[in-house]
Parts: C-alpha cells; structure tokens; sequence
C-alpha cells in the first residue's frame, strides 16, 4: 500500500511540475464575434422562468459534485466506524479532485486530529466535518470587491489566452452597467487579432465606452489615454483588458509592470483591484498560473470561469486556500447572470447538497 502511495505522489508531483503549454496557448474565448459564436452574441440573458441562482449554481457544479462527493460519499456513506485507512482513501480522492496537495494534507491532518478526539464517529459525520473544513478554508480569504473607496476604481483584469478573460471583463461591465455605474473598459489587448473588436461589442451591448488603439500599438499608451479618460469623463469604475501572457515571455512580463506603473502615476494608489482569471477547467494548471501571476503581477482577487463544464471545481477551494486569495467571481454558464459574486457558503452548499 505504501508503495503504491509513493507511486501515485510521484506521478502527481510530476504532472505538477511543469505549468499549461509554453508555447501553445489556445485563442481568448470569444475571439472575434463576427468569427466564433462564443463572444457577446452568444451569451444569452436568463430567460423569465428558469431555477434561481442556487438551483443553476448546483447545475454548473453537477460534474464537479458527481466526481468529488460522489466518491466521498460512496467511500463515507454507510460507514459505521471510520479508522485511518477511510482517511487515506479519502485523501487520494480530494488530490485527484483537483483539491491540490497542500490543502489536502492539512485537510486530513485536521481530520486525523477530529478522529481522535471522537468527533468522526460514522461516515456521516465525516461527511459533514469534510464540508465544514472546506467552507472554513474557503471563509478565510473570502473578500467581496468593494469598488465605493475609489473615483475612478482601476480594475486591471490578467490571465493567459482562453480563460474566458475579455468574456469576464464583458459581463462586469454589463452588471455594473445595469447597476447605475458608470464605466469604461481600456483594450490594452493590442497583440491578439480582434480583442478590441470584441471588447468594443461587449461595450456597444452594455452602453460602455472603449478606449482602444490600432492592433500592434503600444498597450502601456492605451492604458494612458484611457486613465486620462476615465478622469476626464469622472467614470465610476476603469476595467483594462490585457493581452494573454505566459510566465515564459519575459516581454510580456515587462510590458504589465509598465502597465502597472502608467496606471499608478496616471491615479495614484491604481489598480485597485488585480483580478486574475482561470479556467476551472485546468486543473492544477491554474495553480501553476496563479502562482507565477501572484508574484509577477501583485495578484489581489481570482475569477474562477467554466465551473460548469469540468468536474475539476476542487480548484476552487485549491487556489483560494495554497495562495491566500479571495475569489471574487465564478462563472457557471453563458448568461450575464451566470457570473456572480463567489460565496462560500452556497459553493459548499451547491457541492454537498443532495
């Protein structure tokens, strides 16, 4: 048994060691409107009728709950005594979850701590300890965006190709739109063909104006002229797009620390706000990404996009708990609505409800 652990630790760690594709990055969703049928156009409002937010929440996460509780309760349910080989079991489930390797060990070793004082006395009760150790996780660095401190709030949105990015950046500014908020998105995504066109459709369909240059300008001169503008024009709120970028091209590193500085001289204190967007559906390639995106770029908030597609939503508790990161968005389908703010509660909820 023990041999087989090593062996399986061995094959994670190995996975883990390198990060997404150096140098096969796939298109920003959505690309051009015109092109694909994921941007604008094809997000679609809720339509009058269809289950509440809670109900669509444990939809997106069916693939996530069927794939991590489902194992957990098949392990647990029915169990009448739990000893530490239920727990060893349990351990590799939440690893193969995408829960990831930190988190895990010391969600067990507080397990093991809870066995010993009696407090898991059937699976049942493992269950429902599970769940209150994640939520607690997921509690500790949970911070809603707070955008009223600040005139204009500099929100600068970061990730790599395919995350759902200008997707996410769209369906901000259409609810803070909605919201009486007025705003102002930069598309400082100079080097992929047709991102400012889809932001500007985000835009034309939210009534948000963009600030944009021809492809191929210089992405620190937008950003310029879009503080300058959202100065001028006294906007509420500034969301900048960013072009995907990878830990492996120095340049583009360098390029969002001149972002970062254009912006902090333009509004002092800016941005306010670093959001970083990943594809839940990566798995422990999001934990790569974060990692180099926190100390490359001064990471302060994470969107977790795509729930709904993967059963890897184990990320979730993953990348919040190893960095010390609020969520503050998830998104679980392709309407407006279906982006929300993240809260603990109701995830966990969503995940361990029958």
């Amino acid at each position: 048994m023990e041999q087989g652990k090593k062996g399986f630790f061995r094959g994670l760690m190995d996975r883990m060691g390198g990060v997404w594709p150096p140098e096969e990055s796939p298109p920003e969703e959505g690309g051009s409107p015109a092109v694909q049928a994921t941007g604008p156009a094809a997000v679609q409002e809720k339509p009058k009728g269809e289950p509440g937010f809670f109900e669509r929440l444990k939809q997106g996460l069916k693939k996530t709950k069927e794939g991590l509780v489902g194992r957990i309760d098949a392990l647990v349910l029915g169990k009448k005594e739990i000893d530490a080989e239920t727990l060893e079991e349990l351990e590799e489930i939440l690893i193969t979850s995408d829960i990831g390797v930190k988190t895990t060990v010391e969600l067990i070793r507080t397990l093991e701590q809870r066995l010993g004082r009696n407090e898991l006395k059937d699976g049942e009760a493992l269950r429902l300890a599970l769940k209150e150790e994640i939520l607690a996780r997921l509690e500790a660095h949970h911070r809603v965006l707070d955008i009223a401190g600040h005139r204009p709030f500099v929100l600068l949105v970061i990730g790599v190709n395919g995350v759902g990015k200008t997707t996410t950046i769209g369906k901000l500014a259409s609810r803070y739109s909605a919201s009486g908020k007025k705003v102002l998105l930069a598309a400082a995504d100079t080097f992929r063909a047709a991102a400012a066109e889809q932001l500007e459709s985000w835009g034309d369909r939210s009534g948000v104006s963009v600030i944009r240059h021809k492809e191929g300008a210089d992405p620190s001169a937008v950003v310029f002229d879009a503080c300058k503008a959202a100065l001028a024009r006294e906007v509420d709120i500034l969301i900048v797009d960013t072009a995907g970028r990878l830990h492996t091209k120095v340049n583009l590193m360098e390029e969002m620390k001149k972002i970062r500085r254009v912006i902090d001289r333009e509004i002092p204190g800016a941005p306010h706000e670093t959001l970083l967007v990943l594809d839940a559906a990566t798995g422990q390639n999001a934990i790569s990404q974060a990692r180099i995106f926190k100390d490359a770029a001064g990471v302060t908030g994470l969107a977790l996009t795509k729930l709904d597609g993967t059963a890897k939503g184990g990320i979730v508790v993953a990348v919040s708990h190893e960095f010390a990161l609020p969520v503050r968005y998830i998104g679980v389908g392709e309407s407006i609505d279906d982006l929300r703010d993240f809260n603990p509660r109701e995830f966990t909820d969503a995940l361990f409800q029958a």
